[in-house]
């Protein structure tokens, strides 16, 4: 068990944080929520009222929907741009790695299942990370939209106006404004990595070079 935890330690540690995260985000939503549910003469909510409500899937998706996009355009773009001296990027001046023809691998008996298979089964797994992660990003773009709608039309109709579908809160400013809002910051992020990786160093970490590394140096 030590051993598999071990192996196995970034992904359980991040995993874990999330949890106690989306824990903290939904006691403290449900508890905003009813405190506006309040403040327009409506009844408080439960917790479990306050993960079916579209405020709750509204909040949460456009976040997920940022993180997707910027994992998966990330991904894309670090296939054909480079960005010398940085930790971040293929080196500038030889092949990298992953730009090796899988169908010129040797095959052994830990190859991947489609890279022995080829043909239709190895052209969709060369790209499986990217197509998992924008798919993960067009879900939760709709699920945005989903809950965005319904929380929309709830204030809409306290004010007596009527509510909206999924197809027209798609065209509101609110909607646009929530996803810019959480893309730019997304990107803002990647780009002061990108950068600063060039310069700075964290000893110990493969997202850094090696510490005594010349600023010049491109990749890890």
């Amino acid at each position: 068990m030590r051993k598999w935890a071990k192996e196995h330690g970034l992904l359980l540690a991040n995993f874990a944080l999330f949890l106690v995260f989306f824990g903290g985000m939904i006691l403290s939503g449900a508890a905003s929520y009813s405190e506006d549910q309040q403040a327009h003469g409506e009844p408080a909510v439960t917790v479990l009222q306050f993960l079916a409500s579209g405020e709750f899937l509204e909040a949460t998706f456009e976040n997920w929907e940022s993180e997707f996009l910027q994992m998966a355009m990330y991904v894309v773009l670090t296939i054909f741009l480079f960005q010398k001296g940085s930790s971040e990027s293929k080196p500038l001046d030889k092949k990298a790695p992953q730009d090796e023809d899988p169908r010129h691998a040797t095959i052994g008996k830990a190859t991947p299942w489609p890279v022995k298979r080829g043909g239709i089964a190895l052209g969709f797994y060369k790209h499986s990370l990217s197509i998992l992660l924008f798919v993960l990003f067009l879900a939760s773009f709709t699920m945005h939209g989903v809950g965005g709608a319904e929380a929309y039309s709830e204030d809409q109709q306290s004010h007596g106006q009527a509510a909206v579908t999924f197809l027209q809160y798609l065209g509101t400013s609110r909607f646009w404004f929530e996803s810019f809002q959480n893309w730019q910051s997304e990107f803002l992020a990647v780009a002061v990595l990108v950068g600063a990786s060039v310069y700075l160093r964290e000893k110990g970490s493969p997202e850094s070079k090696p510490v005594a590394e010349p600023h010049y140096e491109t990749g890890a």
